[in-house]
């Protein structure tokens, strides 16, 4: 069982984006998502600097595109990336995404079409970019400790577990008044790691982003998707585009449950699991949580014959309900 999955913001590095401008047709198809987005995102990709890219309204749609490019490239490796993923993408057994990659994932099971995933995570980047400029707030990684005594030291600072990631990896997030008080009385055993976000995505503070995002959502129609389509608010299959593209709404301001992901996969058999550029992030989890199954993050074109070679070997072993295929 083969799975496809979408890191989120803050897996982005600086010219990560150059190689994949290289296959054919993938500056064309930039330049297309840079009307939709308002964007230069060849740029942004490619010649800014970390800082330019950090920014959220630019780095959520450079995720997306960036996901959708390598997938389309991997799926269809004889023909250039097009604006509609193709039609081997049902041949994947799952796709996730973590937070932004969610939309990534919708795209690729065909819950909404590139375009207007593109269009709706521009808009939801806008409005979460919006939304933490209205008060000072950001994230922390909690490594390691015990799981409970993690949350009990985020609840006693009233902080959010707002990406429980599994593989003790908790990302505590909420004002920086509230990131102090942890930083002051951290749980026993565990590290602390401030990220460079800019500001508390999935928690309360970003509601303005949902009614925003939802009033552009509304004009939407979305399918219901072709494979397999985790949730990140519970780890569930979702079968429903329309109950799938209001979670992606509600997730705005809801934690990411990445660990409920994870079981999911374990429990569906994954046997390979293929992580989208800009990658690393989620098969560094995945390494931890998913043992014995096959990895690869895919950086850039030159991973694309390994990429095959595991869609080959894996994918199409699951029937649509999730048991093994006969013959």
């Amino acid at each position: 069982m083969l799975v496809i999955v979408a890191p989120g913001q803050g897996a982005q590095v600086p010219g990560f984006l150059s190689p994949w401008l290289e296959l054919p047709g993938v500056a064309e198809q930039f330049a297309a998502w840079s009307e939709v987005s308002g964007l230069d995102l060849a740029r942004y990709g490619t010649t800014a600097d970390a800082e330019e890219i950090r920014d959220t309204a630019v780095a959520q749609p450079l995720l997306v595109g960036a996901g959708l490019v390598a997938a389309s490239a991997m799926l269809s490796p004889l023909s250039a990336p097009s604006p509609a993923l193709p039609a081997e993408a049902s041949l994947v057994d799952a796709v996730a995404g973590h937070s932004v990659g969610e939309f990534t994932a919708a795209a690729i099971a065909g819950v909404l079409s590139p375009k207007d995933a593109m269009a709706l995570v521009a808009e939801r980047g806008r409005g979460m970019a919006d939304a933490a400029a209205r008060t000072g707030t950001g994230m922390t990684a909690v490594l390691g400790g015990d799981r409970d005594e993690v949350l009990a030291a985020l609840a006693a600072a009233g902080l959010t577990p707002a990406n429980d990631n599994g593989s003790g990896q908790i990302v505590a997030a909420g004002t920086t008044e509230q990131l102090a008080a942890l930083a002051g009385n951290p749980p026993a055993r565990a590290r602390l790691r401030p990220l460079a976000v800019a500001g508390a995505f999935h928690t309360e503070h970003m509601a303005p982003a949902v009614e925003r995002v939802r009033a552009t959502a509304a004009a939407l129609s979305p399918s219901d998707p072709t494979v397999r389509l985790l949730s990140n608010a519970d780890g569930a299959v979702v079968d429903s585009g329309a109950e799938y593209l209001e979670r992606l709404v509600s997730q705005i301001s809801s934690p990411v449950r990445w660990d409920s992901c994870t079981r999911t996969l374990a429990d569906l058999g994954v046997t390979a699991l293929i992580e989208l550029t800009p990658a690393g992030t989620l098969t560094g989890l995945a390494k931890r949580a998913l043992r014995g199954v096959e990895l690869l993050a895919v950086k850039t074109p030159d991973d694309l014959d390994r990429a095959g070679a595991l869609i080959k070997e894996h994918a199409g072993v699951l029937s649509p309900s999730g048991t093994d295929q006969e013959g």
